[in-house]
């Protein structure tokens, strides 16, 4: 190794396989949805990282990374507007219709009937 080469200078080559998969993905949905997207992302514990996606048209959708690292690679190789909470503006871009609406409802007062 060359003095001036860092240890562990090249990034994982399966990381960056995944990130790439994730970025086309996230391409395509903000390609259905309007032509652009935004996203957040949120730590989810051992089971990764996940990737919120709101289109132009206030559609929304989710990816779940393997880890964090690989999440922000993904968003960094899509080129969207990253938002650090999913609050405010953002949040009032989701279009929700009654299946989220009854879905919620169903959650907060234990479950489907």
């Amino acid at each position: 190794m060359a003095e001036t080469e860092a240890p562990h200078s090249t990034p994982d080559a399966r990381a960056e396989r995944r990130a790439h998969k994730l970025a086309q993905q996230i391409g395509a949905f903000a390609r259905a949805h309007g032509g652009s997207a935004e996203g957040q992302i949120a730590y989810i514990g051992e089971i990764g990282t996940r990737i919120v996606l709101v289109g132009e048209d206030g559609e929304w959708g989710d990816l779940v990374a393997p880890s964090y690292d690989i999440a922000k690679r993904a968003v960094e190789l899509s080129d969207i507007t990253v938002h650090e909470d999913f609050d405010g503006e953002f949040a009032a871009k989701v279009r929700t219709g009654p299946y989220e609406w009854a879905r919620m409802a169903g959650i907060q007062v234990g479950g489907r009937k």
